[in-house]
């Protein structure tokens, strides 16, 4: 079974994803990234794989993931089928082992974090008392923004760090054989689009980039961002309003212009789809 290289959009305003999977299932197929990744499980049950190790999942389950291992996780078919009276539903954390600088890790603070990232190449399962504070903690920084998020995800840093109440999943014999051989094209795609996202870009153009057709790169796109290029390109435009607004200098008016909408009423309405609630009300959100 082929692994898929997949990516998430990450906001201006933000230097890790955050994101809340809900669903009649959980979409992902059998699938790797460079970032590391914290998987909570609100609800649902189902099989898990990780690496060479398949188990089981449910309630609660908590599991940290290093890059590039092959991971997927299988609702019950009650859940496929939807049966199960109720949506799968988890919260994700992505971080990559720069999202600080470069030097982020070699700090000492960091040493025994460092342990764990290691470790984590063949994912762990944490339960007990480091459980049940990393899912408050989760559920909680749903809600947050700024230093207060980030805090948040240094405490978790913290309990990951210093927990024995941990099982390492995939096989010491398991050789992590993903090269990750899409990231130049993602590389230049993003790159690409987070230059170019303050003007109008056509499929055409942006395909060409690829070096693929327009029906091959939206296929492509949607496989590995698990979004179409338009809501990605969305996403990033709404991120980059968002870090405006934290700031007087620009109007609302301004800022949707500069954020690459061409009109007022479409930027509201992406704005309140993305984030629950209009400019001005996020404006007034923000921690003083």
């Amino acid at each position: 079974m082929k692994a898929v290289e997949f990516r998430l959009p990450r906001d201006f305003d933000k230097s890790f994803v955050l994101f809340r999977e809900t669903g009649k299932y959980f979409p992902c197929p059998w699938h790797f990234h460079p970032e590391y990744e914290i998987v909570l499980i609100l609800r649902s049950t189902g099989r898990r794989m990780v690496g060479d190790h398949i188990g089981y999942f449910d309630k609660g389950d908590l599991v940290f993931m290093g890059s590039g291992i092959p991971h997927v996780w299988i609702n019950d078919q009650k859940f496929i089928l939807g049966e199960a009276g109720y949506e799968a539903d988890a919260i994700v954390i992505h971080f990559s082992n720069c999202f600080l600088g470069e030097k982020f890790l070699e700090i000492p603070e960091m040493a025994n974090f460092k342990n764990v990232l290691n470790l984590s190449s063949r994912g762990l399962t944490y339960n007990g008392e480091t459980k049940k504070k990393i899912n408050m903690i989760m559920k909680e920084m749903l809600n947050m923004n700024g230093l207060k998020r980030l805090s948040a995800l240094f405490n978790i840093f913290d309990l990951l760090a210093n927990s024995t109440e941990y099982e390492i999943l995939a096989s010491p014999s398991y050789t992590q054989k993903n090269e990750l051989k899409a990231s130049d094209r993602f590389h230049k795609v993003t790159e690409y689009i987070i230059q170019n996202f303050d003007r109008e870009i056509s499929l055409p153009e942006v395909a060409s980039i690829a070096n693929m057709s327009v029906t091959t790169f939206c296929h492509f796109f949607k496989a590995h961002f698990r979004v179409t290029f338009i809501e990605y390109l969305n996403t990033i435009r709404i991120g980059y309003a968002c870090k405006m607004l934290t700031g007087e200098e620009h109007n609302i008016v301004e800022i949707a212009f500069r954020s690459g909408f061409k009109n007022l009423g479409n930027f509201n309405r992406q704005f309140k789809r993305f984030k629950n609630m209009t400019p001005s009300e996020y404006r007034k959100t923000i921690d003083v």
